[in-house]
């Protein structure tokens, strides 16, 4: 009599053999992604505000994400790009944190090390062929000084008075530097207020991974503030006298 032989569910598929000559392979691309991030210089510190939603591919799948950061007690971030590479960031700058306070030496980081700590760490990365999908925005006060910095996937970095990431260097980042630069330090919280509102305005418009919920975060001598999300007010007057629309 032949041998009765039992195959359990978990020995159905054997794994295959790896060898050494196979390619390591990274994430191609990003998964659930956020658009846009703005910021800019003003009279009494930096603002920064970005929208809250969540795109899975196109589709519009998670409508109420933070994609501002407080670190330390000075220093605000932004994030554009893949929500799991910036939840694996946002991990790593609560564990350097977390050290720094262990420390008790007295000292802290402040946003010219956080900014450097982000664009080393995003360089290394993209030099190990295995980059964060993100864009970074750093703001925060350093001894009276307002830093606002930029770091991308790749690693490249500088600093200015505006700043957008996404479609906002498209859309945004044109009308931020007609209205601010040059003019950072007459500039009144509440007239930064309603640019904040009009770029998100005209990003919700016109980018269609953006939504007219957003929040907006601020850096000042007496420290970071972020908004709890509200909407942006629109107007589709217009619309009806677009070809096409409607009925």
């Amino acid at each position: 009599m032949d041998p009765i032989e039992f195959r359990l569910p978990h020995t159905l598929q054997r794994p295959q053999a790896t060898t050494n000559n196979e390619p390591v392979t990274h994430s191609a691309g990003p998964i659930v992604t956020g658009t846009s991030v703005i910021a800019f210089k003003y009279k009494d510190g930096i603002m920064m505000a970005a929208d809250c939603l969540g795109s899975y591919g196109r589709m519009s799948m998670f409508l109420n994400e933070r994609r501002l950061l407080t670190v330390g007690d000075s220093t605000l971030v932004g994030m554009s790009g893949d929500f799991s590479d910036y939840q694996h960031m946002r991990h790593t700058l609560e564990n350097i944190m977390t050290q720094e306070y262990d420390m008790d030496d007295g000292q802290s980081m402040g946003p010219k090390s956080i900014y450097k700590c982000v664009s080393k760490i995003m360089y290394n990365r993209r030099s190990r062929l295995n980059p964060l999908w993100n864009t970074y925005v750093v703001a925060g006060i350093d001894k009276g000084e307002k830093v606002l910095g930029y770091v991308d996937y790749l690693g490249t970095t500088y600093e200015t008075p505006t700043i957008a990431t996404g479609f906002g260097q498209h859309l945004a980042l044109p009308t931020l530097r007609k209205l601010v630069e040059g003019h950072e330090d007459e500039i009144t919280e509440e007239e930064a207020v309603k640019i904040v509102d009009r770029c998100m305005r005209v990003l919700f418009y016109r980018d269609s991974r953006a939504i007219s919920k957003i929040i907006r975060g601020k850096v000042t001598a007496q420290g970071v503030e972020i908004t709890e999300p509200y909407t942006v007010e629109t107007n589709w007057d217009i619309a009806d006298y677009v070809h096409g629309y409607g009925f």
